[in-house]
């Protein structure tokens, strides 16, 4: 028996407008007191008119149109009806049968997979959300409101996927996409980005075609707040609906269970309820929204998307591709790039003694070195340090002038993280730096002859050793070299004065 996973995933994006969705309280709560950002709105008190959040369908708008779906012209608000303590009215406003957008799609990479992947979607829409229930180990439970009228946007796929990987990489492309929008930083341990995964198993022939259209009941599991968790989840889940089939049992019912992260597992909690279950009908305090006007207005306003700018970053600078995932993952990373790398081709341009037929080469290095010390010893330091790439004191600039002394081998690449770290800790530029450090790179070859003759007398061993044909002593040699002038000493010239001396 062969057995293909259908997968679909619920994703709620929380959008960072100022306030919440159908009331005036604020909408930024991660530090504040409990139920501080509430209002009579947030609470359900007899009376009260909601009043959607303007900001909230522009955002919402924006997003359907970067997933290339099929906007609404006429929108409406429905009332999702269910109890449960952390809905104090009795019910969700969110969309049921006209939402903002539907169809869609989203493409991405999976990793060590050639060819890119695409998910269809079914839908996305607006809602508000829940409050937040905190188990006590008092054993009370306490509801916290200030999450309660949050605007979410959910969007919801087609059952296209058939690997935990796969999933894992769209939450990934999605996550970037809303950050790129600038419409939600999408931190999952946050609950910014929150995902709930529908997962069905169904027969298929030795070439993986479905014995059947007909798609069986579905688990969906809740409480998945990583990106880790989702993929952990989803394989733990075939595991088990596996074993079910196996003993010709599969599951007979739409049943919901919750990721519990201590013991890695799914855990059953309710039967699934269907649409029905909730009695939408129309929100009858909110008129139907008409989209035209707005949505040619956001239209005029989307960035570039990440798709596109993976392609720019490596036919205009040169990146390799792994190296550009890592820079437009945050796009104030993304910007800083674009900015020094200006400054950098402006350089290149404006040296003369690059000829034409050079520059390409050139270019090509320039860019290796560029992400070599921005990714790996810049962004490095700043993870030592436990400082946000947004709030450090190297502008593109002072960094693109610190790659130019570094290229032009005026400083090595051991007194350059030095000189990085003084940047960091004054925000003077890098020749300030230097002069501070006396960090200029030593190729005067009558004192660096000079030093190497000293450490060759007090390592009379080790010359012999070399001698003999041990030339693995080398760097031995270089390092002390190197300690003694504090990293400032070029590491060519002193490898073959070293060499020549010894013999």
């Amino acid at each position: 028996m062969n057995l293909q996973p259908v997968i679909g995933l619920e994703t709620h994006v929380q959008l960072k407008t100022k306030s919440k969705m159908f009331s005036p309280a604020d909408n930024h709560s991660e530090h504040a007191a409990p139920n501080t950002n509430i209002s009579a709105i947030c609470l359900g008190h007899p009376g009260v008119l909601p009043v959607p959040n303007q900001e909230a369908v522009r955002f919402a708008i924006l997003l359907s149109l970067a997933l290339k779906g099929d906007i609404a012209k006429e929108s409406k608000f429905d009332r999702k009806h269910y109890f449960y303590p952390d809905l104090p009215k009795g019910y969700q406003i969110s969309q049921f049968d006209q939402p903002i957008m539907q169809g869609g799609s989203l493409t991405f990479v999976v990793p060590g997979e050639q060819e890119s992947t695409t998910i269809h979607l079914e839908r996305l829409h607006l809602e508000e959300d829940a409050a937040k229930n905190i188990h006590g180990e008092d054993g009370r439970t306490y509801v916290d409101f200030n999450r309660a009228g949050s605007p979410l946007c959910e969007i919801v796929t087609k059952p296209d996927f058939r690997s935990a990987a796969a999933a894992k990489s769209y939450l990934h492309e999605l996550r970037l996409l809303v950050r790129t929008l600038g419409i939600s930083d999408g931190d999952m341990e946050k609950g910014q980005l929150r995902c709930d995964v529908n997962i069905s198993l169904r027969e298929v022939d030795k070439n993986g075609e479905p014995l059947s259209d007909l798609l069986h009941p579905k688990t969906e599991i809740k409480n998945v707040n990583s990106f880790k968790a989702v993929e952990r989840a989803i394989e733990h889940e075939i595991q088990r609906q596996t074993k079910l089939w196996e003993m010709d049992t599969p599951p007979a019912a739409t049943t919901t269970r919750g990721w519990d992260e201590n013991k890695q597992r799914t855990v059953d909690q309710r039967t699934k309820e269907d649409s029905a279950d909730y009695r939408y009908f129309p929100e009858p305090d909110i008129p139907p929204m008409n989209l035209q006007e707005l949505t040619e207005e956001m239209s005029r306003q989307i960035p570039e998307l990440p798709a596109a700018k993976r392609i720019r970053f490596a036919e205009e600078y040169g990146f390799k591709a792994g190296d550009v995932e890592q820079m437009i993952e945050s796009p104030a990373l993304a910007g800083f790039v674009e900015a020094a790398m200006s400054e950098l081709g402006a350089w290149l341009e404006a040296s003369p003694e690059i000829e034409a037929d050079e520059m390409e080469e050139k270019r090509a290095k320039l860019a290796k070195l560029f992400a070599g010390w921005l990714l790996s010893k810049l962004l490095g330091v700043l993870a030592e340090r436990k400082i946000g790439f947004e709030i450090m004191k190297i502008n593109p600039e002072n960094f693109a002038e610190f790659i130019i002394l570094i290229a032009e081998g005026k400083i090595t690449g051991a007194s350059g993280l030095k000189v990085l770290n003084l940047m960091l800790d004054d925000g003077i530029d890098p020749s300030q730096a230097v002069e501070e450090l006396g960090a200029s790179k030593v190729d005067d070859i009558a004192a660096l002859q000079e030093l190497v003759n000293g450490i060759i007398l007090d390592h009379p061993t080790e010359v012999e050793r070399y001698k003999n044909g041990e030339k693995k002593l080398l760097p031995f040699f270089l390092g002390l070299v190197m300690k003694e002038t504090q990293g400032t000493a070029d590491p060519q010239t002193t490898a073959r004065i070293i060499a020549d001396t010894i013999g």
